[in-house]
């Protein structure tokens, strides 16, 4: 469905972005890249859609409007994969694929431009996936109103599943998340005189080990959640009590009633551990994005597109990460979905420091795009 060429091509565009990551709204190289492609083969191109976004239109006749979007941003992170492609930009990485999902996309619309539909296909390239919210940020400025579709659909690689597979599960595919800070406040003292002050450190450790309790007392065995403790920081010489200590960490559900619960029982538990310890605890506590939700007849037109296109459609588990594609999903019925792209011998994970996008993968994802896009809009 995609000539040979197009795909080498495709190859080398993806290698050059993963050499140059860049960071949530920096994206400022990565966009002008994307719109020179899409402006090339006849795309209406609008870049600076949530600060560093783009969307790329393409209408042929009246019809309905589909949304495709991709994720462009990169990791705070420093690259060890080794690869002659690899990062030029210590502490930037493309650690989770959004390299592969651009030029994935771009390959499709390259062909898509070329092919006869009725309707309108949108092309959205999201910044700031990772843990900035860059779909919030489009939707606040205008992102729908602006360019309307009538569904909208994203694509992960997931090293987890074989390359030829896809799941896309009927409604929950990834969780709600939060970020918390716990600010535990005593009395200094000398590490050698403890009684003469009120041990933040104590009462912190105390706290963390009490925050365990909610998933595991506190909300049902039937129901999913997570509460993990991920810093401490606290103290700064041998022989110190210090006054403060401060616990950073995550939470994740599905439902916004565990959502409720988790927080409310966090700050039970701090204001209680601490003042039996003779502190005070400060919780903040931020909830980033919600529960990424498909919608079931969206979610079965992609099981159905795939499994004509020869891919092995798999039922999972959701996952406890996060997604700000669920944004999107808030405004618009649509399908969130997952595309094998595991390697043989070492397979390194989402975020790790030596992932590198499987391009084995590129022609099947780029391909299913052009499947499910003639689906949607009726291509001859």
């Amino acid at each position: 469905m995609i000539p040979q060429d197009q795909i080498a091509e495709a190859i080398a565009w993806r290698r050059h972005l993963h050499a140059h990551p860049e960071l949530g709204f920096a994206e400022h190289e990565t966009a002008a890249f994307i719109a020179g492609k899409m402006t090339g083969w006849g795309y209406d191109v609008q870049t600076g859609v949530g600060r560093t976004g783009v969307v790329a239109s393409l209408t042929k006749g009246e019809g309905p409007s589909i949304g495709i979007r991709a994720d462009i941003d990169a990791l705070p992170m420093t690259e060890t994969s080794g690869v002659d492609w690899a990062s030029r930009h210590a502490g930037r990485a493309h650690a989770c694929g959004h390299d592969g999902h651009v030029v994935t996309a771009l390959a499709a619309a390259r062909v898509l431009a070329e092919t006869p539909f009725t309707g309108t296909l949108r092309f959205i390239f999201q910044p700031a996936e990772e843990n900035e919210g860059g779909a919030g940020a489009m939707i606040r400025e205008g992102l729908f109103t602006r360019f309307p579709v009538d569904a909208v659909y994203a694509m992960h690689n997931w090293p987890g599943a074989a390359p030829g597979t896809l799941v896309a599960r009927d409604r929950e595919m990834m969780a709600a998340f939060a970020v918390f800070e716990i600010t535990v406040t005593g009395a200094g003292a000398h590490g050698a005189m403890p009684h003469e002050g009120a041990d933040s450190l104590l009462a912190a450790a105390h706290i963390v080990t009490a925050l365990q309790s909610i998933a595991a007392r506190n909300v049902s065995p039937l129901r999913s959640s997570v509460v993990s403790v991920t810093q401490v920081h606290g103290g700064e010489a041998w022989n110190v009590l210090p006054e403060t200590a401060v616990i950073r960490g995550t939470t994740r559900w599905f439902d916004p009633a565990i959502g409720d619960l988790i927080e409310g029982r966090m700050r039970g538990l701090a204001d209680g551990v601490a003042a039996g310890l003779g502190c005070r605890a400060d919780l903040y506590y931020e909830r980033r994005y919600p529960s990424t939700l498909n919608s079931a007849p969206h979610a079965r037109r992609v099981r159905e597109v795939a499994a004509a296109a020869g891919l092995t459609v798999a039922d999972t588990d959701p996952s406890m990460a996060a997604e700000d594609f669920a944004f999107m999903l808030d405004e618009v019925p649509g399908c969130y979905f997952w595309m094998g792209a595991a390697r043989d011998g070492d397979n390194p994970g989402l975020h790790s420091p030596r992932f590198d996008f499987n391009d084995n993968i590129l022609e099947g994802a780029a391909a299913f795009w052009v499947a499910l896009a003639r689906a949607e809009l009726g291509a001859a």
